[in-house]
Order: structure tokens, then C-alpha cells, then sequence
């Protein structure tokens, strides 16, 4: 091979690296929209399940006793650069609940609910003198997320059937934050 054949050979090898790295930015811009299109219909799946679950949640709960004035859905508050999500807040003169959900609950999102009660009258101090209790909803439940999430004193609401109900047996008692 002569040096002006291998001086050749060398620029269609840098050549192919540069149409390679273009192909790969390409494909990973292409990665990167299929993600934003997934996250945004997981929060339009989210919105559905909540949808779910907010309209029983006074029956179901009138059932345990808890006595719910009023269903707010999607709550959020504001401090010191922090901010707080309630999926789902039911509340009454003794009670403020704080409902999680998710379509398919694991272990993880338990105990991010665990924080998020234990902050809860910090962004809200309006019910500072209200019993915080709350439960955790899935369409999905992973194994042992359920147990997890009583052992943390959660109610626990999952689907059966066409319906959703919680799932607490008769000896359950709700924690109180």
C-alpha cells in the first residue's frame, strides 16, 4: 500500500467515525423523545387512577370510621425552597388524609409516603391540629408492598374486581402522624 493510498484509507475511516458519532447523537435525541412521550402518558395514567380511587374515597373511608368533609386532589405546597405533593388530601374537623397513588406500587413509593407524612404539618400548619393518617393506593401492587405499607400504618387501597376498596383486615390501626 502506498503512503497516498493509506493517507487515504485513513480519511474514510475518520469519515465513518463521524457519520457513526452523527448516527448515535441522532439516535439518542430519538431515545430521549420516546422518554418525554412515556413520562407524559405515565402522568395521564397517574391523573386516571387518581381518578379512581378520589370519588369512593368518603364511602370507603366513612366505612373505617374516618368521616371526610371534603376530597382535594392534586394539592401542592410551597416552603423554603422545598415543595410538597399530596396525590390525593381528604379532610375533616379530627382528620387530615393523605392518599398516595400509584398504578403499580412497590416498597419505595411506601416510604416516600412515610416522608411526606412525616412533612406534612410543616407545609400545611392549617391542619396542625388534625389526626394525619394515611393510606397507600395501587392498581398494581408489588409483593410485599402491601404488607410493607400496613407494617408502616397504611390503610392500603387496591382494585378487586372492577371496584377499588381497601384492602386492611378487620385488626388494622392506622398511625397517626
Amino acid at each position: 500500500m502506498t503512503q497516498q493510498e493509506l493517507e487515504r484509507s485513513i480519511q474514510e475511516v475518520w469519515t465513518l467515525f463521524r457519520e457513526t458519532d452523527q448516527r448515535f447523537k441522532e439516535t439518542d435525541e430519538e431515545i430521549k423523545q420516546v422518554g418525554r412521550r412515556i413520562d407524559a402518558l405515565g402522568g395521564k395514567w397517574s391523573r386516571f387512577v387518581e381518578g379512581l380511587i378520589a370519588p369512593g374515597a368518603v364511602a370507603m373511608f366513612q366505612e373505617k370510621g374516618i368521616e371526610i368533609d371534603r376530597i382535594f386532589q392534586r394539592v401542592e405546597a410551597h416552603k423554603d425552597g422545598d415543595n410538597l405533593e399530596i396525590d390525593i388530601l381528604g379532610v375533616n374537623r379530627e382528620y387530615a388524609l393523605l392518599i398516595e397513588v400509584r398504578s403499580t406500587l412497590g416498597v419505595g413509593d411506601v416510604k416516600e409516603h412515610v416522608e411526606r407524612m412525616k412533612a406534612f404539618k410543616r407545609f400545611f400548619p392549617e391542619y396542625g391540629d388534625r389526626k394525619v393518617v394515611g393510606a397507600i393506593a395501587g392498581i398494581v401492587i408489588d409483593e410485599g408492598a402491601d404488607r410493607f405499607a400496613y407494617r408502616q400504618g397504611f390503610f392500603v387501597i387496591g382494585q378487586t374486581g372492577e371496584a377499588v376498596k381497601i384492602l386492611n383486615d378487620e385488626r388494622f390501626e392506622p398511625k397517626t402522624w
